[in-house]
């Protein structure tokens, strides 16, 4: 399900919600592939009953234990907004995580081999929170997803650079334009959206 709007400050944007890659569920889903072998071959082998008992109990195990994954994927979300980063899971007692983009100092990410074909991976966010660190596992496309939160790192501290220059009169925003044609360059902002920021800035 996706992160309810509610939640969202009038003034703020959702960039991103995602819910864990589908490699989160690699171990269960093996699990019951394993267990469904196993009893389709104690089957075949005429195997005594009480092995056949055990297979079945195997596989029910391992079906829960994937119905289990699937209620956490569903209800697991890390989304990026204009103002911050937001880690929330939980199908009934909730529990989450919000790192203010002004607090967040660095972002790391790593994929293995097979992750990296995969398109998974893990994020580090360093922040000044008091928490310092924080790990989020199967991400999708971290790489992608760290240059998404830097862009709107940048796009909140011109804002709230904004916010401090409203008064002054005749101002103009060359620099700030500047500031979002070096983004598209380097590739954080895509033409659309630098179209569209530079067309708010014109009509701001």
């Amino acid at each position: 399900m996706p992160y309810p709007k509610k939640l969202l400050n009038d003034y703020e944007e959702l960039a991103v919600d995602l819910h864990p890659h589908w490699w989160y569920f690699a171990e269960a889903i093996a699990a019951l592939v394993v267990s469904i072998a196993l009893g389709i071959f104690l089957v075949a082998v005429g195997a005594a009953d009480w092995l056949k008992w055990v297979a079945v109990v195997l596989i029910v195990l391992s079906a829960l234990w994937t119905l289990v994954r699937y209620c956490k994927w569903l209800t697991t979300n890390f989304v990026i907004t204009s103002d911050r980063v937001i880690f929330r899971h939980g199908l009934f007692a909730k529990s989450g995580i919000e790192i203010p983009l002004e607090r967040v100092n660095s972002v790391h990410f790593s994929q293995g081999i097979l992750e990296r074909m995969l398109g998974a991976g893990d994020l580090l966010i360093e922040s000044g929170a008091e928490a310092g660190q924080q790990r989020f596992t199967d991400v999708k496309n971290p790489d992608k997803i760290q240059n998404l939160i830097h862009s709107q790192m940048e796009l909140n501290e011109a804002r709230m650079r904004d916010s401090t220059k409203a008064a002054a009169p005749g101002g103009d925003h060359a620099s700030q334009l500047e500031r979002l044609e070096a983004m598209r360059d380097r590739g954080t902002l895509t033409e659309d959206e630098f179209q569209a920021h530079k067309q708010k800035l014109l009509d701001s």
